[in-house]
């Protein structure tokens, strides 16, 4: 019987123009009048993630950060939260920059959350897309939500520091991933979203006692459910560590291949094609 349900974002919640299908939303619905505590289990930071939660009325915190923050929406209540070491910040800065890497710093765990960049390369696109994304989904809190700062290194000083991401073209940021792991040495998570039809890759560099898949546990532990109880559907690697937790791990149609080759997983439909729906229809409802 499944009792805990978590649900990546991008790619799987939400189809390819960035909202929630109808089905989802009803799926949704009636898996939490079944008893069941759903959340969604996002690498997107608690502020650019919230809106979906309140929209959803979901009856459990979300995980976001990848796992490093367990927050109510509606309340802004801190259920968990994993923080990077501020000399770990500081080396993930400086690698960043040797390599010509533009960083986002993620901080305010007990607020809204803020997130802090000092600069934007001219051909890094994605990162301004991004940029002008958060400051228009973010409203009148955009001043708030999006600091442009002088210097990270200074700023690092005077903030909680959750995560700190870097996003670019997928060879550029698998060197950038080699170089970070080395230098590094263990004292970080270092997790990528890798879209190749894109060209495009997000690393997520976290402390090191986080991911979805801790994350979720975490959560599972506070309500004494099992990994037998628990549903976790996805579609990027940085799922993985959360589907291997999950008693019943569903991949999305519109994943990897990689992904939707794993022996141990579930599939179902694509994103834009409300696979979570049918996900939930038929592990979790009991319907065909």
């Amino acid at each position: 019987m499944i009792k805990l349900l978590a649900l990546d974002l991008d790619g799987t919640v939400l189809n390819s123009q960035g909202q929630v299908p109808e089905a989802n939303r009803n799926a949704i619905r009636a898996a939490e009048d079944a008893g069941v505590l759903v959340t969604i289990a996002t690498g997107r930071r608690f502020r650019d993630a919230r809106p979906v939660g309140i929209e959803l009325e979901l009856n459990a915190p979300l995980v976001t950060h990848n796992g490093a923050l367990l927050k109510y929406a509606a309340t802004l209540e801190t259920v968990d939260a994993s923080l990077l070491d501020l000399d770990v910040a500081l080396d993930v800065i400086r690698l960043g920059r040797t390599a010509g890497g533009d960083a986002l710093v993620s901080a305010d765990p007990h607020g809204k959350g803020t997130l802090l960049y000092d600069r934007i390369s001219d051909d890094n696109i994605p990162l301004q897309k991004y940029i002008r994304w958060a400051e228009g989904l973010h409203g009148e809190d955009a001043e708030e939500a999006v600091h442009h700062v002088e210097s990270l290194e200074h700023e690092l000083k005077a903030h909680d520091v959750i995560h700190i991401s870097f996003s670019g073209g997928c060879s550029r940021m698998a060197d950038l991933q080699e170089m970070l792991r080395e230098g590094l040495n263990g004292t970080a998570t270092i997790l990528a979203t890798i879209y190749p039809k894109l060209d495009f890759t997000l690393l997520d560099i976290l402390p090191k006692d986080a991911s979805k898949g801790i994350g979720l546990e975490r959560l599972a532990a506070r309500h004494d459910i099992r990994p037998d109880e628990v549903m976790a559907i996805g579609d990027n690697f940085n799922d993985l560590e959360m589907l291997e937790f999950a008693g019943t791990p569903v991949v999305m149609g519109n994943a990897d291949p990689e992904l939707l080759a794993r022996p141990n997983c579930q599939t179902t439909l694509t994103n834009d094609e409300s696979g979570v729906a049918a996900a939930i229809d038929r592990f979790v409802l009991g319907r065909r």
